[in-house]
């Protein structure tokens, strides 16, 4: 069996590494993977050093397709993708999370009838304003097998009718990222100094992260975000990881950080950040559920979320850009850890279960 892995960003890179490795013990010699890097994240922070911590095979195509528009993105890597698949001959396409890339994967891969794998299929933050979720809805649309991380994921699904589709297969598999948590942490533990080096004392200081297009390219929103960091630093310690983008749209704004600003982090020190702050606040998807992952509880800067049971189980607050939701959310919440009472996301074995259900398709 050969399988495509398509991947561009970087969670991606986590969830590909984590199936990679139980494709290894189920046998490379059953399964050849081939690895198209599109390039849609070219920062060398943001792409090479993921390859290098995960342990992922070098990719076998990489597109080196950089930043640009939405539509110029997705068509630059559906034109790219496609003849590589025509030599390639795979038996499936997998790709992983909401991207372009993903998009463009599947794409590509439904024009030449290859059968299409979503991880993390089912996900909804029903705004569809957000790029993410109309490549999420097709890229579903257009798969064989959906392997959903969540209970609610498959219930969103069945809600669409894709229970009455007799060519696609749902699988709540559990989710790959709390596989990959469980196994990197020890590394976490032995390979991560960015605590000592930053002078972090644990449980003390605020992890906050900014990068989503509702955010960034909405100067009023940034602005509005940029001042109540910039207040919460009167009171706490804000370590914010920025990212190139809001870089770039902050200093055309003319806006000052009086947080405790560092360069975008590699994977281990991400985890190693969340295993000792006090509390998360973000506008990403992935943190979200990785702050749970180690107890911690979330401020999402965002009005709706894809990953609904955090919100509904008390352990992640949506509170747009309003400063006194944010402020209230960060005294109440500072330093408390999660009582987690069922498991939302899996028993650590989705890339078993993954591998498994190519295997048997």
């Amino acid at each position: 069996m050969k399988i495509v892995t398509i991947i561009g960003a970087r969670p991606q890179f986590v969830k590909a590494a984590t199936v990679s490795r139980a494709i290894m013990q189920k046998g490379a010699n059953i399964i050849t993977e081939v690895i198209i890097h599109t390039g849609q994240h070219y920062d060398e922070n943001m792409s090479a050093v993921f390859f290098e911590e995960m342990h992922i095979p070098k990719p076998d195509y990489f597109l080196q397709i950089e930043s640009r528009t939405h539509g110029g993105m997705t068509g630059e890597m559906l034109k790219l993708i496609e003849p590589i698949l025509i030599d390639e001959k795979p038996d499936w396409v997998v790709v992983y999370g909401d991207t372009n890339s993903t998009l463009a994967g599947a794409l590509a891969a439904s024009k030449l009838h290859i059968k299409i794998a979503h991880v993390e299929a089912g996900l909804r933050s029903f705004n569809m304003k957000m790029p993410e979720e109309i490549n999420r809805i097709l890229t579903d649309r257009l798969s064989t097998v959906l392997f959903c991380p969540t209970e609610q994921s498959v219930v969103n699904l069945q809600k669409e009718g894709y229970g009455y589709f007799n060519s696609v297969n749902i699988v709540e598999c559990g989710d790959v990222m709390y596989d990959a948590v469980l196994f990197y942490t020890g590394e976490v533990i032995n390979k991560a100094d960015i605590k000592e080096r930053l002078s972090l004392q644990k449980n003390k200081y605020i992890l906050a992260t900014i990068h989503r297009a509702e955010n960034t390219d909405n100067p009023e929103n940034l602005r509005a975000l940029n001042h109540v960091f910039n207040e919460l630093s009167k009171s706490y310690t804000l370590i914010l990881p920025l990212h190139p983008r809001t870089k770039k749209l902050s200093d055309e704004l003319g806006l000052t950080w009086d947080v405790k600003i560092i360069e975008p982090v590699g994977y281990f020190d991400m985890l190693n950040l969340l295993q000792d702050c006090a509390l998360v606040i973000t506008d990403s998807g992935g943190l979200q559920k990785e702050a749970y992952f180690f107890s911690k509880y979330c401020i999402t800067t965002r009005k709706e979320t894809e990953w609904t049971e955090l919100v509904e189980g008390g352990y992640n607050f949506l509170t747009g850009v309003d400063k006194n939701l944010i402020f209230n959310h960060t005294s109440k919440l500072f330093g408390l850890r999660i009582n987690k009472s069922k498991a939302l996301y899996g028993d650590g074995h989705a890339a078993n279960e993954i591998v498994n259900v190519l295997l048997k398709s």
